[in-house]
């Protein structure tokens, strides 16, 4: 697998600075679609051409945080690492010549009613078959976190992590394989959250055990992403912490906690 770096940034920036409106609408529209084909041209799906002003400010932090050059630094990092695990002798990952580009789209979960953060980021983790088929890989960053070095970085590698596993897995659906694909995703790409306590894990587990098959969007959603989600989106809560199956997954994938059966 090939990742190399497209900026959108300033392209999202740019947009932004547009009238609020339909001018700002059509022109999101004319951007990131093909005029000759119809087809995705740009990976911009994720964005909120509507956003208010807080969006582009936002943008404005990321811009002079670097954030374009941190995502390029985590990409020649992996890059690194694949080319040491290669030299090493290790088994090569299917479809290598497969070549992606990445960018980083911020996503609108704080004001509007364009996103729905819980039915967003599942689609982004779980459903990106339709972005990544067009050798897409998509960084997201959302309005309602902080700007963050460490958040580009993880979010980047988690992205090309997740990329990597389905060289060799197909599609996950069920909340056994969703598990399996996130807790590899965000472990390799060195992120430490969500987490809980040793208890809680343990609690997770045992909540999770009777839905492992599952593969209904408000089974998974709910013990993915936990009560919070589930309520928020008129599903069954489960009892579940924020984020509780996240957080086992990528317990069990650095070893905190044994793999669940």
């Amino acid at each position: 697998m090939k990742v190399s770096f497209l900026p959108l940034l300033q392209v999202q920036r740019d947009l932004y600075a547009l009238p609020r409106g339909r001018e700002r609408f059509r022109e999101y529209i004319k951007t990131m679609t093909d005029a000759e084909t119809g087809d995705l041209a740009l990976p911009l799906v994720a964005m909120n051409p509507m956003g208010k002003e807080h969006v582009p400010a936002l943008i404005d932090q990321y811009l002079a945080l670097g954030a374009e050059q941190i995502a390029e630094e985590a990409i020649n990092d992996w890059r690194a690492t694949a080319s040491a695990v290669a030299a090493a002798g290790a088994k090569a990952p299917a479809l290598q010549t497969k070549a992606y580009k990445l960018c980083v789209v911020v996503s609108d979960d704080l004001k509007g009613g364009w996103t729905n953060r819980w039915a967003s980021e599942f689609s982004h983790r779980i459903e990106g078959a339709a972005i990544s088929k067009r050798r897409w890989l998509t960084a997201l960053l959302w309005t309602s976190e902080p700007v963050s070095a460490t958040r580009v970085r993880e979010e980047v590698l988690t992205a090309i992590y997740r990329e990597d596993y389905l060289q060799t897995h197909p599609p996950a659906t069920t909340l056994r394989e969703m598990l399996a694909q996130e807790g590899y995703a965000t472990a390799r790409a060195g992120c430490t959250t969500p987490s809980l306590d040793a208890d809680d894990l343990r609690y997770t587990r045992t909540i999770l055990a009777p839905h492992l098959d599952a593969h209904d969007r408000g089974t998974v959603i709910a013990c993915l992403f936990g009560d919070s989600a589930a309520k928020a989106l008129g599903y069954t809560p489960q009892g579940l912490s924020d984020r509780a199956g996240l957080a086992l997954a990528l317990a069990e994938a650095h070893g905190t906690v044994a793999p669940s059966p």
